[in-house]
């Protein structure tokens, strides 16, 4: 199991609990956990509705892919540290973690 943290669209922050070993993405604990994340696309990062801000723990995640990046780069808001949650395997990279949902915040 990893823990990580999520702020929400308010500021509120709440430690996630999630398996590391089932091949879960992000977007899927998110999505398990209530959050309003959209998803439209179903985690093939075709839609940015899944876009989040890493705000501690981004050294460990990796670079964006080309797709990601090029999803990234067309939404309203685009940070240094966004991501697409569907991108992003849970796993011991995200002990510790805390990210911002950034996505749209109506389901």
């Amino acid at each position: 199991m990893v823990t990580f943290t999520v702020e929400d669209h308010d500021g509120n922050r709440q430690e996630i609990e999630a398996p590391d070993d089932m091949g879960f993405n992000l977007m899927e604990i998110l999505k398990a956990s209530e959050y309003p994340v959209l998803a439209t696309c179903g985690g093939m990062a075709l839609c940015g509705t899944c876009h989040i801000e890493v705000l501690e723990g981004k050294d460990g995640l990796g670079d964006a892919t080309d797709p990601e990046l090029d999803q990234l780069e067309n939404l309203p808001e685009y940070y240094p540290t966004s991501r697409l949650s569907c991108q992003i395997r849970i796993s011991e990279i995200l002990e510790g973690a805390v990210v911002k949902l950034r996505g749209e915040d109506v389901v």
